[in-house]
């Protein structure tokens, strides 16, 4: 049990170093998840080892509810059973919840109660935004207009979040993934009728652009994305004062209408696909945002400053305070590969502008995944797939995602005359999505299904009870 007294001590050393209260609990839950994984990774078998990083449902048996033969399977978790999606207390809310269960079903689970801010930037929120804009679309089939008006925007915001957390997702999804009311809306976008929609851009060219994507290609070629801006930009013009666009003196609110109105474009493409293409290509072309930006806060570093800026003098005080360093950013969110790579560009010219000049990513053997969250008894880094990956429930296992724990691709020290170009980047490879082996019968060799346990769930609702 020593794999799991470690993770205890390092809490105790957190706290000691003056970590927040707000901190703290998030990481006790992350870390009360990793609990129940390395004590099952302490206890199982030499075999259970080689079989990878992977929880089985032998691991929950204890936890399980006891089930006759003749009796009918009942969800395990009551949060995630399916619920009515019938009644609100709401009744100006028109948007179709039932033909959008589906994906509503897909969004509580991407953004599964206190896991939510762990997923937040990769999966969850997203998710929740294509999900807003694909109720939206929707609902303009039967109402002809591609925005919801104010007073109905607020208690069909409020249904939404209701509808979500009656299957399990957590019930802050508004503050973690910024979504108010205006969400629904159309904003300063001057069009919102389906019919001077359609008549003011060239639908066919756009739903020709945007209809199927690639999910790499596009991130690169823009062709969606272009296609979206010539149609938000046309539609900004609509407005009853016009503002100035010419040359590089593009006015703020210019911008702003045009952002708002790109929403209202992608609304009606989302009424001209199903909600599950529809789903498919606006987590696309999100993704292509998600990896181009870091989402790690930096803290201060005069610490790595003063052991290894001016020369390193004494490598194993400058790789301790590295360590020490990155193991403050592991504990923050889950991250892409991309992103990772990113992140590691942004540190690496930040510690150079502490006349940091010799590659400490090298010196002290930090890899891209040493960036994000670590999971499993021997904190290896999980990195998400920079492609669309949703999370998926198991009855038994609890909720999952695609992880990877076995690439060790070391950090990039950044040059300034040779920048990472992220997903455009042809000179370093990471794996996307995971390919399965016929040798292992579909289990991954590359990418594991990491498991929050049920158990872990069931002791996160003891905790708050107290």
């Amino acid at each position: 049990m020593l794999c799991c007294n470690h993770l205890f001590h390092q809490r105790k050393e957190d706290m000691g170093a003056g970590v927040s209260l707000k901190h703290s609990f998030t990481m006790f839950l992350l870390e009360l998840f990793m609990f129940f994984a390395c004590c099952h990774e302490c206890l199982s078998s030499p075999l259970d080892h080689r079989q990878g990083y992977m929880l089985t449902d032998g691991a929950t048996d204890a936890f399980l509810p006891k089930i006759t033969p003749t009796a009918a399977p009942q969800p395990f978790l009551p949060l995630l059973a399916p619920s009515p999606l019938s009644s609100f207390p709401n009744r100006l809310c028109m948007l179709n919840f039932t033909a959008a269960q589906s994906l509503i079903h897909i969004t509580s689970i991407d953004c599964w109660t206190a896991f939510a801010p762990l997923l937040a930037n990769v999966i969850c929120c997203p998710q929740l935004h294509a999900t807003l804009v694909i109720l939206v679309g929707q609902s303009s089939k039967e109402t002809g207009v591609l925005a919801l008006n104010r007073t109905l925007a607020k208690p069909c915001l409020s249904d939404i979040e209701q509808v979500l957390t009656g299957q399990g997702a957590g019930e802050n999804l508004n503050h973690i993934c910024s979504i108010h009311p205006s969400n629904l809306t159309e904003a300063s976008c001057p069009v919102k009728d389906v019919d001077e929609f359609e008549n003011t851009i060239n639908t066919s060219e756009l739903l020709a652009s945007c209809e199927k994507i690639d999910p790499v290609k596009e991130c690169c070629d823009q062709v969606c994305q272009g296609a979206i801006s010539d149609a938000a930009t046309r539609l900004a013009l609509k407005a009853s004062d016009p503002l100035s666009m010419d040359g590089p003196h593009v006015l703020p609110q210019h911008s702003t209408r045009v952002n708002d109105c790109k929403t209202v474009v992608l609304r009606w493409l989302a009424s001209k696909l199903d909600p599950f293409h529809a789903k498919e290509v606006l987590r696309g072309l999100t993704n292509c945002n998600v990896n181009k930006v870091c989402p790690l806060i930096f803290p201060n570093m005069k610490h790595v400053a003063n052991s290894c800026g001016n020369g390193i003098s004494d490598r194993a005080a400058c790789c301790d305070a590295m360590n020490s360093y990155v193991s403050h950013l592991q504990k923050q969110t889950l991250i892409t590969n991309l992103q990772a790579l990113d992140c590691a560009t942004s540190l690496g010219l930040k510690l150079q502008k502490y006349n940091i000049t010799k590659d400490v990513y090298s010196l002290c053997h930090i890899s891209l995944k040493d960036f994000s969250l670590q999971v499993g008894s021997q904190a290896s880094g999980c990195l998400l797939p920079s492609l669309p990956s949703d999370a998926t429930l198991d009855k038994f296992s609890g909720i999952s995602f695609i992880c990877d724990l076995n690439d060790n691709i070391p950090a990039q020290w950044p040059s300034m005359s040779l920048l990472p170009a992220l997903s455009c980047n042809t000179t370093v490879r990471i794996p996307a999505l995971p390919a399965a082996t016929n040798a292992q019968s579909g289990r991954y060799t590359e990418y594991v299904a990491v498991y929050l346990l049920v158990a872990s769930s069931m002791a996160i609702a003891m905790f708050l009870q107290f």
